[in-house]
């Protein structure tokens, strides 16, 4: 779990990263732009002016106006994998941060604004969490996180303190986020044998099978508005149900936040780093998220058109 999830996924692959956007309407696709190193799983400022993404460690910020990158000031947190959320009023930014101590994600809070120098403050000192949701209210964070060999959901006050654990089943529960009503809490569960989508109550009770699909689905992401759930689909005999490994050829797909059928909105060549984090337009007509082209001992492999 923590190799997968560990920063600098293709190190040493020639990579190229494609920024999208899709319209979940028409499904038209927006090239935004390509990097020729590894990028990861865009946020959406509120204010539908920015995206953030985390590469080789660092943060940065994409202008959409103008699209040009900035490097976030993040202080000595600067081995972020791709488990990023800005906090509700978009003033700071939660990070999972690998420590210099072990090498193990820890959470972080680093402030978007302010004075300098930065000093990212520690939320959860056992290791290794990952984050997922930050609560509407601005007043708990939501992540996976390995005790006693078993990974499960556990949520935390901003300010640190004692963990809450949320699940408490065999196998790998990860990915969680609130619904924008905080009433909720989403999550991908391979209890069932297969990845699925699951809910639950913010408190971890009413714990329900949401996704019953030939596939393994991860991260599922709620648009603002609370209508809908994106999330990634691998192929069933693609990938063991809990790895979610980069270079696949995978599928963004849409279902209603009430629960019924999903739609494919997306093919793509991509994966972990796709849309690990939430992603959609402040205005829930779009989501954001990265594809690649990987050339790998002189094969060439690319997105899907």
């Amino acid at each position: 779990m923590n190799t997968l999830k560990a920063p600098l996924t293709n190190k040493g692959r020639n990579v190229k990263s494609i920024l999208e956007t899709v319209d979940i309407q028409t499904g038209e696709r927006t090239q935004l732009a390509v990097f020729d190193f590894l990028i990861e799983a865009p946020n959406w400022t509120s204010d539908g002016k920015r995206l953030i993404y985390n590469s080789l460690g660092r943060l940065y910020s994409f202008d959409l106006a103008n699209r040009e990158s900035t490097l976030i000031d993040s202080g000595f947190a600067d081995h972020c994998n791709n488990d990023h959320v800005l906090s509700p009023d978009n003033t700071q930014m939660a990070v999972s941060h690998h420590t210099q101590e072990d090498g193990q994600s820890r959470i972080y809070i680093v402030p978007l604004e302010g004075r300098q120098p930065i000093h990212p403050i520690l939320i959860t000192p056992l290791a290794p969490s990952y984050l997922h949701g930050w609560s509407p209210d601005g007043s708990e964070l939501a992540y996976c996180a390995e005790r006693n060999g078993q990974y499960d959901i556990y949520t935390i006050p901003v300010t640190g303190g004692v963990e809450t654990q949320l699940t408490d089943s065999l196998g790998l529960n990860d990915g969680p986020e609130y619904s924008p009503d905080g009433k909720h809490i989403w999550f991908n569960s391979v209890r069932s044998g297969l990845m699925q989508v699951w809910r639950m109550n913010s408190d971890g009770s009413e714990q329900t099978q949401m996704t019953f699909e030939e596939s393994n689905n991860w991260f599922p992401h709620l648009s603002p508005n609370g209508e809908f759930v994106a999330y990634i689909a691998y192929k069933k005999g693609d990938v063991d149900p809990g790895d979610h490994p980069p270079n696949k050829h995978v599928e963004i797909r849409l279902m209603p936040s009430g629960g019924g059928d999903s739609r494919t909105l997306v093919k793509l060549f991509g994966g972990q780093g796709t849309i690990n984090v939430n992603s959609w337009s402040p205005d829930s007509s779009k989501l954001a998220f990265v594809s690649y082209e990987l050339e790998l001992n002189s094969l060439s492999t690319k997105r899907d058109k």
